[in-house]
């Protein structure tokens, strides 16, 4: 099995992805630098909080976090996202700020992308074969997502 391949299976093994959470809950997302950030959110249909690690993909300003859906628009958590934009995010010291979220047009993901690419490459190409392997997609094409934190937050 390719790197590509496991990368791809461990994100679809719920305990892996599920795991950092229970840090997060803690008060311990410092740990991750920014770079991965808590998100809760409301399922569609049942109104229930749901949670979800992701990576922050760039970081406009102090105020908000773009992320992107490696599993493309059907992921649970960007479906979610487009019914009830709004959320809250633990990243670095901050925890469960309140947020709203918005998904870019490809005109504007585009961009952000590219930044992505030159500030890290090897994460690029990493992620690229990951999510060549578990969906057949470029992560050009993956959906991005502005998270706007609220005042106060």
């Amino acid at each position: 099995m390719t790197a590509s391949g496991l990368g791809a299976r461990l994100l679809q093994t719920r305990w892996f992805v599920r795991a950092p959470i229970r840090l997060f809950r803690a008060r311990l997302g410092f740990l991750f630098g920014g770079r991965m950030l808590l998100l809760e959110h409301l399922g569609r249909k049942s109104g229930e909080p749901r949670y979800a690690v992701l990576e922050t993909v760039a970081r406009p300003d102090a105020r908000s976090v773009i992320i992107a859906s490696g599993f493309g628009t059907g992921s649970q958590w960007y479906r979610n996202l487009i019914a009830h934009p709004a959320c809250h995010v633990s990243i670095g010291f901050h925890y469960r700020a309140p947020a709203t979220a918005r998904a870019l047009t490809p005109d504007e993901a585009k961009p952000v992308l590219a930044e992505y690419k030159r500030a890290h490459p090897a994460a690029y190409r990493e992620l690229s074969g990951i999510i060549e392997a578990a969906i057949g997609t470029t992560i050009d094409e993956v959906p991005l997502v502005h998270l706007a934190f609220q005042s106060g937050a």
